[in-house]
């Protein structure tokens, strides 16, 4: 009896011990699958996986300019017949041979993994499936600190839990959708989420034409992409892509000879960051940003009025402003510009932007700042100019420290003023800008405000006026240091550009461009101070010709004050204002008899909106930088059009278009011709403002308008003299070396035969030297025409 009773014990005790496993995965997978140990996923939240997609911006010719995305989340989505055939080949030959076979669990690596994860406490993720490894991304273990022994029973709980969702996976996807998710949702590093940012970071090509050794680089990053990081350690990644190529070669997918051949290359790469601050049209691509996501304007947030009213203008008027706030997505949201996937088709065109970033640079860097840095150093205060005193200068200088997010932050902290001069004066390592490319280098913060204003600044804009699409658009010399946006946000007096207001008032009232007067001085009486006074504007042009009589076009192409003075006699200085009003200038305008020397402040958007009047046969066309919006899977849902309003008669806009071909021709702005040797019709305005601290060029084309600024952060910052700090000299080059690269490329060289269409039925003589010759009298005799 004892002997059998001893043997029925050990029965009991061997079923138990048997059985005990068994038992205990029952209830462990009971209460995974109830949430008792913590999230888990429903088939609901597995057929919806969450997916922060980054929206696209296109150019107009189809080439991505950049993205938006939440922090760490630049993801493109790609799908499965986008990816290159040697992806997909290597991924299942390196981490899952037989992924076509199991359900999501691979039940030969499942002892080994029990074994290394639970008993040994090793996270080497040894038998995890593509199936695994997705619901471990799509699922992040807790990595909470905690002691050995509940590490181990922690992973051995999340071990089970993945498993447990692979198997969900599976019942849920096809093994091609697995396979997708994976490779979109694996963080390659360096802001490339998924193997469409990473195919574009690393290599600079599509998912779709990876070869056999960047797919295998990708690959070979799946096991720890910052260990296998092909830019910090070449031979590790390189050693790393030759084992996935060793895997392909073992399972078939690839000959022998040829994995011998790949392994044998170079690790090459092609890398471009994606971040955004850099690539084509940083400025357009943070004023998109930046616009679409405005709220309704509320006049607590505002600090001056005329800021208020655009901004009203702007949610009435412009349909890209607040759109985000605007517009609705089917669930009744909002839309997330950083998280939904848009694609936002640009008016840009890459070819015409990447003209205009290389002229702008060009011009300033080789030009321009030498020519600067040298008067500069012959200044008592650099890069201010003489007539500053060295208390004005200090002032100018902390007027800037208060600007900065880092003085800001350190009010914030409640730190006392000299602590906070003291931080500004202690010196730091920091990367600064230079022609010759970023410079790391150790100075104080307040010396590098000193050193940022030494540099001029210069905007860029073209338009297309017939359809107002802005094919170019440069706010600044780079992005990454530079962020004010000098063609939407700045605004600067635009000294002599605004002359063809007046002007086209005189056409507007039946003047010729060759109609004659007298080019001497006019007197205004004005109010100065309150008391009655009397101003004389000083002449701008050749003293030989004061007391001639010469014509319109003369003037403007001469930019001479003393015809401008005496158009101002013949119009009120509010009918300038409203003309240029309609020409859609909204900027305030002060109606004073001085408006022609153009003190008035205007961003450099407006002006080449307004310009494109001329070009357009009198009607304005509003700049326009978008033309649709598309959601996640391509559906258009906002279309954006053109705004249009006829301001003058086609005529009165063909002789305005005369009058400007004269500036080039035989004015200001002849360094098109001369220096630069254009032959083809195109008009122009240079301006230039007080000391010369501002400098304009517009240009006129048959199918292009354009305009350029070139300045400094401060107007006390400027050249000397007239020669040195014209419009002609600091901004005109930039136009001219943008057409200069346009007309060579073949695609757009047809454009320099384009001409300007003269109206039906146009007979007026444009000639003034046949205009003297068939009358045999002054022009001026002619009258109006």
């Amino acid at each position: 009896m004892t002997g059998s009773g001893e043997h029925r014990k050990y029965i009991i005790w061997f079923w138990a011990i048997f059985s005990f496993p068994f038992v205990a995965a029952i209830i462990l997978f009971t209460l995974i699958s109830t949430g008792k140990l913590g999230f888990m996923p429903s088939f609901e939240d597995l057929e919806n996986p969450e997916n922060n997609l980054a929206a696209e911006v296109y150019s107009e010719d189809g080439v991505l300019l950049g993205k938006y995305y939440a922090e760490k989340e630049n993801l493109t989505w790609a799908d499965y017949d986008e990816i290159s055939p040697y992806v997909i080949k290597a991924l299942i030959a390196t981490e899952d041979i037989r992924f076509y076979r199991h359900s999501g669990i691979d039940v030969r690596g499942l002892g080994r993994a029990v074994i290394r994860t639970i008993l040994m406490g090793q996270n080497t993720g040894g038998g995890s499936t593509i199936t695994q490894q997705l619901a471990k991304l799509l699922y992040p273990r807790d990595t909470t600190r905690t002691s050995a022994f509940v590490r181990k029973i922690k992973l051995g709980v999340t071990k089970f839990k993945e498993w447990q969702t692979a198997v969900k996976l599976e019942k849920s996807y096809t093994k091609e959708e697995i396979i997708t998710m994976y490779l979109n949702r694996y963080d390659f590093i360096y802001n490339s989420k998924g193997i469409r940012s990473a195919s574009r970071v690393y290599f600079n090509t599509t998912p779709d034409s990876l070869n056999i050794q960047q797919a295998a680089t990708l690959v070979g990053m799946l096991k720890n992409a910052s260990l296998y990081n092909p830019l910090r350690d070449s031979l590790r990644m390189v050693k790393r892509r030759n084992v996935v190529i060793s895997q392909m070669a073992k399972y078939g997918y690839i000959s022998q000879n040829v994995a011998d051949s790949v392994k044998q290359l170079p690790l090459v790469t092609d890398f471009r960051p994606e971040d955004h601050t850099s690539g084509l049209a940083t400025y357009l691509r943070e004023y998109i940003r930046t616009t679409m996501i405005k709220f309704e304007p509320d006049r607590r947030f505002f600090s001056f009025e005329e800021q208020y009213n655009d901004a009203v203008w702007q949610w009435e008027n412009n349909p890209l402003y607040g759109w985000c706030r605007k517009n609705k997505k089917p669930d009744g949201t909002n839309y997330n510009l950083y998280k939904d996937g848009l694609k936002i088709y640009t008016t840009i065109n890459s070819k015409m932007q990447k003209f205009a970033e290389e002229a702008l640079t060009e011009h300033l860097s080789q030009n321009i700042q030498p020519a600067f840095q040298a008067l500069a150093k012959t200044f008592r205060n650099p890069p201010f100019s003489n007539d500053l005193t060295r208390k004005q200068v200090e002032e100018i200088i902390m007027m800037a420290v208060r600007r900065t997010d880092r003085y800001r932050e350190l009010v914030k902290r409640k730190m006392p003023e000299d602590s906070i001069m003291l931080v500004f004066n202690t010196p730091v390592r920091m990367k600064v800008f230079s022609w010759k490319g970023i410079r790391d280098t150790v100075m104080t913060p307040i010396d590098s405000i000193k050193y940022y204003k030494h540099f001029m600044r210069s905007s860029f804009m073209v338009m297309e006026p017939k359809s107002g699409h802005v094919k170019a658009y440069v706010g600044g010399p780079d992005f990454r240091f530079f962020k004010y946006d000098g063609v939407t946000e700045q605004k600067r007096q635009v000294g002599s550009t605004i002359k063809p207001f007046l002007y086209t008032l005189a056409m507007q009232d039946g003047y010729s461009p060759c109609y004659e007067v007298e080019n001497i001085p006019r007197t205004f009486r004005v109010i100065i101070d309150g008391k009655d006074s009397t101003w004389t504007p000083k002449s701008s042009g050749p003293k030989e010709y004061h007391g001639k009589m010469v014509t319109l076009k003369w003037g403007l192409a001469k930019s001479e004050n003393y015809i401008s003075a005496w158009l101002m006699t013949q119009f009120t200085p509010q009918a300038v204002v409203d003309l240029m009003h309609r020409m859609g200038i909204r900027s305030f305008i002060d109606p004073v008899y001085s408006i022609f020397l153009g003190t008035s402040d205007i961003t450099l958007e407006e002006m080449v909106g307004a310009y494109g009047t001329f070009a357009n046969k009198g009607v304005y066309t509003r700049p326009m930088y978008v033309t649709r919006i598309e959601d996640k899977n391509g559906n258009v849902i906002s279309r954006f059009n053109t705004k249009i309003e006829e301001v003058i008669t086609e005529e009165q806009a063909y002789l305005m278009l005369d009058l400007l071909q004269g500036v080039v021709n035989q004015g200001s702005g002849i360094g098109m011709r001369v220096n630069y040797g254009f032959t083809n019709q195109m008009g122009g305005k240079t301006g230039t403002t007080q000391n010369h601290g501002n400098g304009w060029y517009m240009g006129v084309l048959p199918n292009l308008v354009a305009g350029v600024w070139s300045g400094w952060e401060d107007q006390s910052i400027h050249f000397e003299t007239l020669g040195e700090g014209q419009g002609a000299r600091i901004a005109l080059p930039v136009l001219a070396l943008f057409l200069k690269r346009l007309y060579a490329d073949p695609q757009f060289g047809i454009m320099e035969a384009d001409y300007f269409e003269k109206p039906a039925g146009f007979s007026l003589e444009l000639d003034c030297d046949k205009v003297k010759r068939n009358t045999g009298r002054r022009s001026n005799f002619v009258e109006r025409y």
